[in-house]
């Protein structure tokens, strides 16, 4: 099974630099220049590509919760409303599509409905992401398959076996998985990053990280760990409002995120031992010669 795949022009899998992605997802509240901004951010930062999720919200909004009332910097609205007011449409992604080529950086999306993945179609888009929460909804699986892109499938709140009948869904040729617990914020002690290890030995195929953690420095153990693609939310400030908010990192900290994964690849080198230049001198001075 290939351990590597390519997205866009990128090959992410074992023995290529980590494939960073920032979740813009919807922190950008519905705000197109506020997504612009985070996609500045990112390219700042150095990210290799930047995702959003795009809904169908007559789809993918339950009977009993579209009524429900719901308090926003809008005003009161339902939820069906709420959803509906921080959905982009066809305007926007065409924009985002245009900015991101613009400023050099890949952009994809986690498409929660089949609806979805036909608007997201129109864009040629590099991979799909599959989130978390619809991990077991076969006939999304099925028409991303049948898309014929890269897919990224997330792992968090899910069982082995549930993983196990999505991967079967989907072409292991075309697959990276990513471990996730999806809890915003989760606690150190619930990110259980061995199961990246885990993921592989089960799958034979690649496997990231996708954190909602607070923090970097379980991220950066996720790469020592063989994470072949991070992705962490990104926000302007975690003080906006959105549930997503608290579990993503500020512009600044992406900087440092990006800056500390690529510092750690060079540290973790290619595994074979060997003395190098400079340590010579160093051996000829303080080495032991046996008498």
């Amino acid at each position: 099974m290939t351990n590597k795949l390519k997205i866009g022009n990128r090959f992410v899998g074992d023995g290529q630099p980590c494939f960073i992605v920032a979740e813009i997802g919807i922190n950008h509240n519905g705000e197109l220049e506020t997504a612009k901004r985070m996609i500045d951010a990112a390219v700042l930062a150095g990210c290799d590509a930047v995702k959003f999720q795009k809904r169908t919200p007559a789809f993918c909004v339950p009977l009993e919760q579209r009524n429900l009332m719901r308090e926003t910097p809008w005003g009161m609205m339902t939820y069906m409303q709420y959803r509906e007011r921080v959905e982009f449409g066809v305007k926007e992604y065409q924009e985002i599509d245009l900015y991101c080529r613009q400023r050099g950086i890949i952009w994809f999306v986690s498409p929660w409905d089949v609806k979805s993945v036909d608007f997201i179609e129109a864009f040629n888009p590099v991979c799909f992401k599959v989130a978390s929460a619809t991990i077991t909804d076969v006939k999304l699986l099925r028409r991303i398959r049948e898309a014929g892109h890269p897919v990224i499938l997330s792992t968090g709140m899910s069982t082995l076996e549930q993983i196990r009948t999505a991967v079967a869904e989907l072409d292991k040729e075309r697959l990276i998985l990513t471990h996730a617990t999806s809890t915003y914020p989760c606690k150190t002690e619930e990110l259980n990053l061995n199961v990246i290890a885990s993921l592989k030995a089960e799958f034979s195929v690649p496997v990231g990280y996708s954190g909602h953690e607070v923090g970097l420095q379980t991220t950066y153990a996720a790469v020592v760990l063989g994470a072949c693609l991070v992705e962490r939310h990104i926000t302007l400030d975690r003080a906006m409002w959105g549930s997503d908010q608290a579990a993503s990192v500020e512009p600044s900290g992406f900087s440092r995120l990006v800056r500390d994964i690529r510092t750690i690849e060079k540290a973790l080198g290619d595994g074979k031992k060997r003395v190098y230049d400079s340590e010579i001198p160093v051996m000829k001075k303080l080495r032991v010669v046996a008498s």
